[in-house]
């Protein structure tokens, strides 16, 4: 008899928990993204004619968050694409909470953004993929996006 009554208990305390313990894909990824270096918003396409004018060299660029409660040294991360165009950041710590912008053209660094210092573009208008790479030589993050993406993408 006391089973009995203790089975309509156990079974709603399950039914309660049930929801906290199926994560939704897009619950997962964004915890992938808490507490850590991640690659945010990222501009592919240069909006505009390709010139390959410095200006339109910097429309394109990759933006990296640090979404943890402390500042990161990125001396030795690099940043990568499909081909093996390479970024490899030089001694610069990011804030906690804050984002530092990787543009593809030359320009004088500053804080929150730096310059991959190219005379022609990296990220494929197509499809591509960005590779966020620690200084030990493994992935941290990365982004892939096609042409049905409208120039830029949210790696978020």
């Amino acid at each position: 008899m006391r089973i009995r009554s203790a089975a309509p208990a156990v079974l709603a305390a399950a039914a309660l928990a049930a929801p906290l313990l199926a994560a939704s894909p897009a619950a997962a990824a964004a915890a992938a993204h808490q507490g850590g270096l991640h690659l945010g918003y990222i501009q592919f396409d240069s909006p505009g004619r390709d010139s390959r004018s410095n200006s339109s060299l910097n429309a394109e660029w990759v933006n990296i968050h640090n979404n943890s409660g402390s500042a990161i040294q990125l001396k030795g991360y690099k940043l990568k694409d499909n081909t093996g165009y390479t970024y490899t950041f030089g001694s610069y710590k990011i804030g906690a909470g804050k984002t530092v912008k990787v543009r593809t053209g030359k320009g004088t660094n500053a804080s929150g953004v730096r310059y991959w210092g190219r005379g022609s573009y990296v990220w494929n208008n197509t499809s591509d993929k960005a590779r966020l790479i620690k200084p030990s030589g493994s992935l941290k993050d990365s982004c892939s996006w096609t042409n049905s993406n409208p120039g830029y993408k949210n790696c978020h």
